[in-house]
């Protein structure tokens, strides 16, 4: 039995590609998820607010980016997709706080927000079962070769890293952890 915290890194079973810098003013790489960045629609008592994220050293060539947040360690068979953007520009290098709002107001021009697994379309902060363990949220941006992805807003996140193989130029990953200890 897969116990929470040791499921794999859904991103060592892809092709390798490079890494780029991504940084945030909000969470921190092993570190605990701040409340903001907790459920509150899910009951965790956070507030469902997307973190601050910035990203540099992206390889030429990258003509759009993805940014999205995944738990791995859910109990569900396939994880818990939290947050899921693209066609984000190549001139944009970084979402403020709160990005992933209901209403996608602070996300740049052309972006698209997904609905997650919470069923709904915006970021949806960490909410683990009680005495499950350690979950990982694995922040990601993906640098992709394309402008567009062309998928309409009802995909799903995992249609969308399908979309993106084979497009992704690198990915850049910070991984913070949530337990709920009931």
């Amino acid at each position: 039995m897969t116990r929470a915290g040791s499921a794999p890194n859904p991103y060592d079973a892809l092709p390798p590609v490079p890494s780029f810098r991504l940084q945030s003013n909000d969470v921190a790489e092993g570190e605990t998820l701040p409340v903001p960045q907790r459920s509150g629609i899910m009951g965790a008592g956070g507030e469902d607010t997307s973190p601050h994220l910035a990203w540099d050293g992206f390889p030429e060539g990258t003509k759009s980016f993805a940014v999205t947040c995944f738990d791995p360690d859910a109990p569900t068979g396939s994880g818990f997709w939290h947050w899921a953007v693209f066609d984000i520009p190549a001139s944009v290098t970084e979402l403020k706080t709160g990005a992933g709002d209901p209403d996608g107001s602070n996300l740049p021009e052309g972006a698209c927000m997904l609905k997650g697994d919470g069923g709904v379309r915006q970021y949806v902060g960490a909410a683990p079962p009680p005495g499950h363990g350690p979950h990982r949220y694995i922040f990601a941006v993906h640098a992709l070769d394309a402008e567009s992805l062309e998928l309409g807003e009802d995909a799903t996140p995992a249609a969308l890293g399908f979309t993106m193989f084979g497009r992704t130029l690198a990915r850049a990953t910070l991984t913070a952890i949530y337990e709920n200890k009931g």
